[in-house]
């Protein structure tokens, strides 16, 4: 499953605030062991821990917005779209600090 999360930012705007919201994810939610790995600057392979099993996934920065994938087991699928949203808040949340300009003196 693909989602994505619309922006208005210029691209190095939007990933710093999505480098941001990830970090944070991983603090917040350190229970579920949550890991990130940037291949390019503009995506991110990420991971975490459920029930024992490993989600994997992946964040990309676009122009125009932030897409998220998750490769859910089928027995997973009822929890993918709580997973989701609080990961789309996260990034949400950090974009709207990035857009009052928190990452201008960056």
């Amino acid at each position: 499953m693909r989602h994505q999360i619309p922006h208005s930012l210029p691209i190095e705007t939007a990933r710093r605030a999505t480098k941001a919201a990830l970090d944070s994810y991983k603090a917040q939610m350190a229970e579920y062991n949550p890991q990130g790995h940037w291949l390019s600057e503009d995506r991110a392979r990420v991971s975490f821990t459920v029930a024992g099993r490993t989600l994997d996934g992946a964040v990309t920065v676009t122009a125009t917005s932030v897409d998220m994938e998750l490769d859910v087991p089928f027995l997973f699928r009822p929890f993918k779209g709580v997973a989701m949203r609080i990961v789309q808040a996260e990034i949400e949340q950090w974009l709207v600090r990035a857009k009052a300009g928190e990452f201008n003196d960056q």
